[in-house]
């Protein structure tokens, strides 16, 4: 008896040393800063909305857009960026976790989840350089402690950085599938260089509610703008003052075997230590990256623009001999032709069909002006103009973008939507007024240039678009398994009667009420729809195969 309680205590000793040892492992410690001077500073209110930190800015345009303007080393850029948007930290955290929470409701699996990104990210701060650390740890003193449940501050904004990268490799979800493309000479209205691209991350309405344009000042390298939000400082979408834009579109990856560099963070080394393309593939060559991912390219100084398509084990530089590239979800270049990951995404997903409708809009504009950058940019179409349903992710506009941007790099401008997704004005600024002018803003005006806005798509007040918003409502309701009247089934299929996935989701719904043979009929329906992917045509199929089964068996 003595015996084996001494086993169970030497046991439970081994596992408290085991969990301590664990614990001490995940743990990752903050950078130590040169100087915390920038700990002393507080946020001063100059003039209705503009606040001001250390050198740095911070204010709410008329559009809608938060506009910030940092400068000065990383750590007081990180406690500047902290201390102005600490609200928009913790929003942007809250709708974050809130969506986790969403998809996984299980708190168990929760905890699971935290505990293996934790141990999976367990390296993670030695991939990334300390100027991006000491920044993340600035802007991490301003977290919410209400979340302290997941990590410490600094670990969970640092872990923050490389959740889209986890995401999109472990999970085939509809939160990744952007659309981008460049036209330069012949195929630009005054030959110079055009870029476009949606932002198709969603991870709810709130993560995309409030959007940061950021300017950056810093003590090396070059400045540049980026689209932003809440704790965030790596880059999906930028420009630098060089002229050399940068933006992100996911590519199938294999699930990760362990840390390495976030992909938004090689893009901020490479827009801010970067002008030219040369340059940046250099820096994307030397970063071990989590996923595949294509890096578009622009650059005033080359006069065109390029891909560099990143794997975990491969990089690779993509160019057109025609002066116009499309760049969706999948690779194109010789070295990935017979790439097992890159055949499976280009059968399997939608990367292809939108590549040919952006193809299709290309031949038909023929040469482009930022106008119609954004009119393509917000395409609801399908090949052949065919009406394949709103909210298609075969769509170029899946109306789901959290911003969608155009740059004209040679004249250091910038147009950015406003919400709701691409439908709402895009507005123009100039790189090198901001920088010139606006750097030390002392009263609250506004720094983009109305001129050049881009008015809101005509969609916006439409009949239609009301419709959307009243089917997003519905949706939500029946994925949510709250009552729906049969009224409210047949007004969600009425809709957006094209969409594939109107009659997948009322068709979830009655089976879950255990109706079989009315989801088996709206199955069907889906199925001579255009679906998006084929792993979703081949869900539907089960469905079908699982409600026979249960009728049989009735």
């Amino acid at each position: 008896m003595i015996t084996a309680k001494r086993v169970l205590l030497s046991l439970l000793l081994l596992l408290v040393v085991l969990l301590v040892w664990i614990k001490m492992r995940i743990t990752v410690d903050p950078p130590i800063p040169v100087s915390e001077k920038a700990l002393e500073c507080n946020v001063v209110k100059v003039d209705s909305t503009l606040y001001s930190c250390n050198g740095s800015w911070m204010r709410k345009s008329s559009s809608g857009l938060w506009e910030l303007y940092t400068q000065g080393d990383p750590f007081t850029r990180g406690m500047s960026i902290g201390k102005l948007s600490q609200q928009l930290v913790i929003e942007q955290e809250k709708a974050f976790v809130g969506e986790i929470r969403e998809i996984i409701p299980s708190t168990f699996f929760i905890n699971f989840l935290r505990f293996f990104i934790a141990w999976f990210n367990r390296d993670l701060d030695t991939y990334v350089d300390k100027e991006f650390l000491l920044e993340i740890y600035g802007i991490s003193l301003s977290a919410s402690d209400e979340f302290n449940f997941i990590g410490d501050k600094f670990q969970r904004i640092l872990n923050y950085h490389a959740a889209h990268d986890i995401g999109h490799a472990l999970v085939e979800q509809k939160m990744v599938g952007c659309s981008s493309f460049a036209v330069w000479d012949e195929f630009s209205d005054d030959s110079s260089l055009i870029i476009g691209r949606n932002f198709d991350f969603y991870i709810g309405d709130a993560f995309a509610e409030n959007k940061i344009i950021c300017f950056y000042h810093p003590d090396s390298g070059y400045n540049f703008m980026m689209v932003s939000w809440g704790g965030m400082t790596g880059v999906v979408s930028g420009m630098n003052d060089q002229g050399l834009t940068i933006s992100l579109n996911a590519a199938r990856s294999e699930i990760p075997s362990g840390a390495a560099t976030p992909i938004s963070i090689l893009a901020r080394e490479i827009l801010q230590y970067s002008k030219n393309i040369d340059e940046a593939y250099a820096i994307a060559k030397k970063r071990k990256t989590f996923v595949s991912e294509s890096i578009l390219i622009g650059s005033s100084k080359d006069h065109k623009a390029v891909i560099i398509e990143k794997t975990p084990s491969k990089c690779v530089l993509y160019s057109q001999s025609m002066h116009r590239i499309i760049c969706t979800n999948h690779f194109q270049s010789d070295v990935f032709q017979y790439d097992s990951m890159n055949i499976q995404q280009m059968r399997e997903s939608a990367s292809m069909y939108r590549y040919h409708r952006m193809e299709e809009l290309m031949q038909r504009f023929g040469t482009f002006s930022v106008q119609d950058a954004a009119a393509l940019l917000r395409d609801r179409g399908g090949l052949n103009d065919s009406n394949i349903g709103m909210g298609n992710e075969k769509s170029v506009n899946q109306l789901i973008a959290h911003h969608s941007i155009i740059f004209k790099p040679e004249k250091r401008q910038v147009w950015v939507s406003t919400a709701p997704y691409q439908l709402g004005k895009y507005v123009a600024y100039d790189l090198k007024k901001v920088f010139s002018k606006y750097a030390t803003l002392q009263k609250d005006s506004e720094i983009y240039e109305p001129q050049l806005a881009i008015a809101a798509d005509t969609f916006l007040l439409s009949e239609s678009y009301a419709d959307y918003v009243r089917f997003r409502k519905l949706k939500k309701k029946m994925q949510k398994n709250e009552a729906v009247s049969e009224k409210e089934i047949s007004e969600f299929i009425a809709i957006n009667p094209e969409y594939y996935d109107a009659y997948r989701i009322a068709g979830d719904y009655l089976r879950d009420a255990g109706n079989y043979s009315r989801a088996i009929a709206l199955y069907n329906k889906a199925l001579t729809r255009e679906i998006a992917t084929l792993n979703e045509r081949r869900s539907i199929e089960s469905s079908v195969d699982l409600c026979d089964k249960k009728m049989k068996n009735d």
